[in-house]
């Protein structure tokens, strides 16, 4: 399906990825693709992620690999990793591209500037406009305003390669688009909102779709877990309604448990219920069947909701224990003395070499990410500051990696913290994905690092930490009275 040979180095080259459960919506996709006016794909490529079944009927030219059931995250991937082009387009098997979206999209590509790492499209969910949208209508048409979703967004191959792609362990399709997004975002990438036009049908459910679609709060735990409290704000989410919900689910509880106090937690528990009820039905069509949907599902909603969140906490917690433990030196792992020099002044912080002995009992690997600028400034020579970190190493055990920046503030490098690249290359050193460390520092700076490369924070304050470290860290991070706290609140302490 590539356009002709005297144009390919003409335009961006791309391919296509599709990810499917073989809905019958894929067939008019990939004949309107194959039909579809500008330059071509260099490959349109089908991953079919259907646990088994019979091999999918496809025209002539599309490539069809597999990724057994294992969600669109896993499809994605198998996608894209097969794909050779410079340019990836990911397309929803179930959206309606137009009939020259090959030239807008090679238009979009082109005129992104090279921080540009993703174009996305413009979603359009078409409405009915003799009535007031369902709740399936409502819920699809969210796309429209949704950031990074990929019903039709090209990625860089290089941008993918350098962030790992999709994390499958996301298994649905619900936060695994943003949580690449936003890596790829945190990695000093842009993506742009391109001007092609993709419509996207509003979807039909069964009675309790609403209720499984709380599944997604599972979901909603582990972008907490990568992303820190304030992932919500960083991917356009919204608020959400957990919080709601949980008083709901606590109001029943109360007239479940306590006798004295039934009357009134039932009273709370059915204005709570009866005002969720009220706001979905003023939302959609007076149909008695929507009605009677949305009375019994607005019941249901709030414990499935706090119950998949609940779920969601205790597998995140598990599947992203911290690997790796990154500390900075000064002031977290030994004393600071301003330009250190001498190696037989390193004095250890209270606690500090038994707590890095445990973590390697442990099987955790421990590396140190340090700014050093003593040395650019000539206060330092550079075989002294190999001494120093050489006598930390005698004392604590080696460390798996040393990253240091010798730079000064002034020098314009990208080494030097709050830049992330010497999480990033410590984590790489240890094989670790930098999403499975934690970065433990004294200032700002150490937080930011951390937070940037997308691993997780703890400051653990000085006398010599501002307080407005302190303010963005307990918004953005983990705040810890000294350093076996902070292990404990990563979840690698005793």
């Amino acid at each position: 399906m590539r356009g002709k040979p005297a144009r390919v180095n003409t335009f961006p080259d791309y391919a296509v990825v599709i990810p499917t459960t073989g809905r019958p919506a894929l067939r008019t996709l990939l004949d309107t693709l194959g039909a579809a006016k500008g330059p071509g794909p260099a490959e349109v490529i089908v991953v079919d992620d259907r646990p088994q079944g019979t091999a999918l009927e496809t025209p002539e030219g599309v490539r069809v690999l597999r990724s057994y059931g294992r969600g669109p995250a896993a499809a994605r991937n198998v996608g894209w990793r097969a794909a050779k082009s410079d340019w990836i387009a990911f397309v929803d098997d179930d959206v309606v591209l137009a009939a020259d979206w090959p030239a807008r999209l090679v238009a979009d590509l082109a005129r992104l500037p090279p921080e540009a790492a993703a174009s996305q499209a413009r979603i359009v969910v078409p409405l009915p406009g003799n009535r007031k949208p369902t709740d399936d209508e409502r819920g699809t048409a969210g796309l429209e305003t949704a950031r990074w979703i990929t019903a039709d967004m090209a990625y860089r191959r290089s941008a993918l390669v350098e962030s790992g792609g999709f994390d499958e362990r996301f298994p649905r399709a619900f936060r695994e688009d943003s949580d690449l997004a936003l890596r790829v975002v945190l990695n000093g990438h842009r993506i742009e909102r391109g001007e092609r036009v993709t419509t996207h049908p509003a979807r039909r459910s069964g009675f309790f779709a609403s209720v499984k679609a709380q599944r997604g709060n599972a979901d909603n735990a582990r972008m907490r877990y990568k992303h820190g409290v304030l992932w919500r704000q960083r991917t356009g989410a919204g608020s959400g309604m957990l919080g709601r919900h949980a008083l709901t689910v606590a109001t029943a509880a109360v007239a479940a448990l306590a006798p004295r106090k039934r009357r009134v937690a039932l009273v709370a528990w059915a204005g709570l219920t009866g005002a969720f009820a009220a706001q979905r039905i003023r939302s959609g069509p007076a149909a008695p069947g929507e009605i009677a949907r949305m009375l019994v599902t607005s019941a249901l909603i709030p414990p499935a909701a706090c119950y998949h969140r609940l779920r969601g906490e205790i597998a995140a917690r598990r599947s992203l224990a911290p690997q790796a433990v990154l500390f900075d030196r000064d002031d977290t792992l030994i004393h600071d003395i301003p330009y250190l020099a001498d190696p037989e002044q390193v004095r250890p912080v209270d606690g500090a070499v038994g707590l890095v002995r445990q973590l390697r009992r442990k099987g955790v690997r421990v590396g140190v990410v340090s700014n050093q600028s003593g040395v650019a400034k000539g206060l330092i020579e550079p075989v002294q500051l190999t001494a120093v970190n050489a006598r930390v190493d005698e004392l604590f055990g080696e460390f798996g990696t040393w990253q240091v920046c010798p730079h000064d503030a002034d020098d314009g490098c990208g080494c030097r913290k709050p830049s992330p690249e010497l999480v990033r290359r410590a984590a790489k050193e240890l094989s670790v994905d930098p999403s499975r460390c934690v970065v433990i520092g004294d200032t700002g700076a150490d937080v930011e690092a951390g937070l940037a490369a997308g691993a997780r924070a703890v400051l653990v304050p000085t006398a010599r930490t501002l307080p407005a470290e302190i303010d963005r860290a307990r918004r953005e991070a983990l705040v810890a009275r000294d350093l076996a706290d902070a292990l404990r609140q990563a979840g690698v302490g005793t």
